[in-house]
């Protein structure tokens, strides 16, 4: 919440106004947090809901079709998932408040793999966010010429919700895209997007070289304290 209210107030002294906040999201957490900062009061225009491929929160919005499906495998790995696990704190306001109505929804989840919304609560979905699913293909061209553009490299977590916004965010509006990983995290992706090898943050230069370590332990809660325990000395 506290950055998207930083960001917010940098964007409007700086002659900024009508800002769209564009978030990549699978678990809807981040962007959660964003509607939370406009429930508290920031008078953010628009919050922007990028999906990969898994696009379950991007069928909510546009089409009122929160259904499972299966999970595909993409270079935004954080977002590959089907059932959102924060979803359930917006559903609880989407509800007017009323718990009882969030744990029937998600038993109807458990049953029939889908939730069912009326026509008035959509229409305060549509009022408070738009939404776009962005493909691989979009995903590594974004990268692509983001650096030979700008020389910025984007991870691909924060290329999909870049390119959401240069699709979705139009005229008389400021775009704010929520940057979620450093590049190296997602070298591959990267490389394959760019043909660079993405540098580590100084801070983690060598850390593959070090030495890593492992114990594999019983799932015994005595055996899990003992190990904290003696590694904590």
């Amino acid at each position: 919440m506290v950055y998207y209210c930083h960001a917010w107030f940098r964007v409007t002294d700086a002659g900024g106004a009508n800002v769209v906040f564009s978030v990549p999201t699978g678990n809807f957490g981040d962007i959660f947090a964003g509607h939370v900062a406009k429930r508290m009061g920031l008078p953010l225009k628009k919050l922007l809901l990028a999906t990969n491929e898994n696009n379950i929160l991007t069928r909510f919005i546009n089409a009122g079709d929160y259904s499972l499906g299966d999970v595909v495998q993409t270079v935004s790995p954080s977002m590959d998932i089907q059932v959102a696990s924060n979803f359930e704190r917006y559903l609880y306001y989407l509800f007017d408040e009323d718990p009882g109505r969030v744990r029937a929804a998600f038993a109807g989840l458990a049953q029939s793999g889908r939730l069912e919304f009326t026509a008035g609560e959509m229409a305060r979905v549509r009022d408070e966010f738009i939404s776009r699913s962005v493909t691989e293909e979009e995903t590594l061209a974004t990268i692509a010429h983001f650096r030979r553009e700008t020389g910025y490299l984007l991870d691909p977590h924060t290329a999909v919700g870049v390119k959401a916004a240069l699709e979705c965010v139009g005229e008389g509006a400021t775009p704010v895209c929520l940057a979620t990983a450093h590049p190296a995290k997602f070298g591959e992706a990267v490389h394959k997007a760019t043909g660079i090898a993405p540098p580590y943050p100084a801070a983690l230069a060598g850390i593959e070289k070090l030495p890593t370590r492992c114990a594999v332990l019983n799932a015994d809660q005595a055996a899990i304290k003992a190990l904290i325990e003696e590694k904590a000395h």
